[in-house]
């Protein structure tokens, strides 16, 4: 059976007892090379990888990055030799999955080291691992012993046993034919790992991260959150249409000089509350949610804001909400799962892009001209302490 042993991961997040799982504390190796040109600081705490050398009671140890994806079982990794890794880049091979064998002698020299200043590109794992097995790219192919052995040495590992994400999308299901296709990796833009929710379907793949924290961790920290945000939404769809402004006439005559200005402001409201509408709800949702909650938060939540503008502004529901249903035809044109290839998938969603965006301009064009329309008809403002006319002179003269 394979265990993790995570070295950083907070114990509350693993079930100990039913993952099978051991939590090893330990306390932050300092980093020598933070202060360098450079350097990016989400990395000021990847040193703490090192301590995976210091596991001495394992004859093997895969480490892994959480943004790995496994597509099938890679047990057969642990019959690899001392150091073990996939040259993602064909140069530099990638930090993100290696194979090791536990060394105090080895994981001692690695700490002097640090002490010494040793070369650190990037002042991270990646730069420092990657030093201190310089001769990895000359080592043999890893091929696992069919009786079951393990191996000495050091090895490269086969392009499928860490296959960079970019590759996937360009060609879809993509198979490697020199190696098993065992783990599909994201070492993109730091916003777009799998585990935020908006990575999907952007990122296709996503959606079977997700699927296994489903099947492991669960999302209990963040269901409360989104329970309350999704009564919240609904109850502001509910009141924006039960309590429907019923403004009184304008009172203001068109040679009032103020009537202008109070328009130019309040079609500045209305503007920014469309844009509000849009924005503010992607903020709200937890981050780390399952993709199609998070993605169902964000509609209802912005649709529910739109409300709002709509009854309050007496405009047109279906222009208001083109960008909307934009919204959810580009997501599903991004995860239609039936793309030949990552450039046929490009082509589509630019192609989309191209056919919506005339339709957007349109609405844009119909939501300033109605603004325009409600303002001139419409009373937002009565002048404080003047008192409403007679129904007899409510309309504009």
């Amino acid at each position: 059976m394979t265990k993790l042993h995570p070295l950083t991961l907070s114990s509350h997040l693993l079930r100990e007892e039913e993952d099978g799982a051991k939590v090893v504390s330990v306390n932050n190796l300092n980093n020598p090379y933070k202060d360098q040109p450079h350097f990016d600081r989400r990395f000021k705490l990847s040193l703490n990888k090192l301590y995976a050398w210091n596991l001495v009671d394992y004859e093997r140890v895969v480490m892994l990055d959480v943004d790995n994806l496994f597509l099938r079982k890679a047990d057969e990794l642990f019959q690899c030799g001392q150091f073990c890794a996939v040259f993602i880049n064909p140069c530099i091979f990638h930090t993100g999955l290696f194979v090791l064998q536990p060394s105090a002698g080895v994981f001692k020299d690695m700490l002097y080291q640090l002490e010494v200043g040793k070369a650190n590109p990037d002042g991270a794992d990646q730069g420092f691992i990657g030093g201190y097995f310089p001769d990895l790219l000359d080592q043999p192919l890893f091929h696992p012993p069919a009786n079951g052995t393990k191996l000495d040495g050091k090895y490269r590992l086969p392009l499928g046993y860490q296959m960079d994400a970019s590759y996937y999308y360009l060609r879809l299901r993509w198979n490697i034919p020199c190696g098993p296709n065992s783990v599909i990796t994201f070492p993109g833009a730091p916003w777009l790992k799998p585990w935020y929710w908006w990575s999907w379907p952007v990122l296709p793949l996503g959606i079977s991260w997700h699927e296994q924290r489903r099947n492991t961790l669960g999302y209990s920290a963040e269901m409360p959150f989104a329970l309350i945000q999704t009564v919240f939404y609904l109850a502001v769809i509910a009141m924006t249409r039960l309590a429907r402004p019923n403004f009184s006439k304008l009172c203001y005559r068109r040679t009032d000089k103020n009537t202008s200005l109070i328009q130019t402001a309040l079609k500045l409201v209305a503007i920014w509350s469309i844009l509000a509408a849009y924005t503010v709800p992607f903020f709200l949702i937890p981050h780390t949610i399952h993709p199609l909650l998070g993605w169902s938060l964000y509609c209802l939540g912005s649709f529910s804001l739109l409300s709002i503008t709509i009854n309050a502004f007496l405009l047109p529901t279906l222009t208001i909400l083109v960008p909307w249903f934009g919204i959810i035809g580009a997501l599903f044109v991004m995860a239609f799962p039936w793309y030949r290839d990552g450039v046929v998938r490009a082509l589509a969603v630019f192609g989309y892009a191209f056919c919506c965006a005339p339709l957007v301009w349109t609405s844009l064009v119909k939501v300033t001209t109605s603004l325009q329309v409600s303002l001139e008809r419409e009373g937002f403002l009565p002048r404080l302490g003047e008192q409403s006319p007679s129904q007899g002179f409510n309309k504009l003269y």
